[in-house]
């Protein structure tokens, strides 16, 4: 189904749509998420928390902003950071084992491997090392961009004019 037609038939609540969105995106959103969270029980808890919210705010998707795929991925990493910041989510985080956080010893290439699962790593590498760097922090690691500042040791300024660049060079090079 074509990108406008599914939109426009979420937009009338048809359920069959629903469907179709969740079989075509919600392993891609998953990703995105257990990247984030490193939590099997806590992503699936928070793409279904997404496809909530996808399904009761597809009215305030605006298809000349950007791709919906764009818009529901906002989303996820949104509604993630906003479970990894809640105070539930860390409280329970305070007694976990130590098998839990065995991800933190693994390589970069797993990192890309991820990256790759959602179809933009051939357009990620091709971008200037400090945009790699930013756009993993950012989007990937889940980092604010006032904890990217303090990660790069550079201006929160420059963090912000720097992302906007590089997803503008990232949104021209899919775009091509």
């Amino acid at each position: 189904m074509e990108q406008e037609l599914l939109v426009k038939e979420l937009l009338l609540k048809n359920n069959n749509s629903f469907t179709l969105l969740y079989d075509n995106y919600s392993k891609n959103l998953y990703g995105v998420i257990y990247n984030l969270i490193r939590n099997r029980e806590e992503a699936e808890d928070v793409l279904q928390e997404v496809f909530v919210k996808i399904w009761n705010n597809i009215d305030s998707y605006n298809e000349s902003k950007g791709r919906l795929y764009t818009w529901m991925l906002n989303i996820a990493r949104n509604t993630t950071i906003d479970r990894l910041r809640s105070k539930g989510f860390n409280n329970s985080q305070k007694n976990l084992s130590s098998d839990n956080f065995v991800y933190m010893l693994e390589d970069n290439s797993k990192t890309m491997n991820r990256i790759d699962a959602i179809g933009i790593k051939r357009f990620i590498k091709k971008l200037k090392p400090k945009c790699i760097q930013i756009i993993e922090l950012l989007f990937f690691q889940g980092y604010t961009q006032q904890e990217a500042s303090d990660e790069l040791e550079i201006p929160l300024g420059t963090v912000k004019t720097q992302n906007r660049n590089c997803m503008n060079e990232l949104r021209m090079m899919i775009n091509e």
